[in-house]
């Protein structure tokens, strides 16, 4: 038995679930969420909480048992209090801003690079070597976040570029004489 898929999901105050056939759409304060589970599972409403059962025993139905119910979750998380990741950057003249819907950052190239902020996601730079990503989609969030990281992932020798908060960089020793 999945110990994750046997237990059900509870709906936050404020929190409304409603199911269609094998789609969930939750809503919350901060927007509106929706997934479509596979034929293999069974969704339930009860009261206050949402329920996932597989139908049979068959591998792939107890697969996507525990998948479903974590799925169910993150949805009822992000409209509730949403998802988060946090950036650093580290090196020399290395910053970052917002302007409206574009974030701006100086990375050591010849140019500043624009990356467009998607929509349903919030991009903040409390200050210039910080960046905030925020929305309700757990998947967007992550997404937005590697790709900011992408444009200058930090080297293993000075440790300079984007990272996350609190990730650790193995450095590497330079040449020696």
């Amino acid at each position: 038995m999945s110990r994750i898929g046997k237990k059900p999901v509870p709906l936050a105050k404020g929190v409304t679930a409603t199911i269609s056939g094998q789609t969930i759409q939750v809503q919350g304060p901060k927007g509106t969420r929706s997934f479509t589970a596979t034929d293999d599972v069974t969704i339930t409403l009860d009261e206050g909480s949402v329920k996932v059962t597989p139908r049979g025993t068959s591998k792939r139905a107890r697969q996507q048992w525990g998948m479903t119910r974590s799925m169910v979750e993150n949805l009822v998380t992000g409209v509730t209090t949403g998802f988060k990741k946090e950036l650093e950057i580290q090196g020399v003249g290395y910053r970052a801003a917002v302007a409206g819907n574009v974030l701006k950052l100086s990375l050591g190239y010849s140019h500043e690079v624009n990356f467009e902020v998607p929509k349903g996601i919030t991009v903040a730079a409390p200050k210039q070597t910080e960046i905030v990503v925020e929305g309700i989609d757990e998947q967007q969030v992550g997404q937005v976040a590697a790709n900011i990281r992408e444009w200058r992932q930090p080297e293993p020798y000075k440790g300079k570029g984007i990272r996350y908060k609190g990730e650790f960089i193995f450095r590497k020793e330079g040449k020696k004489k």
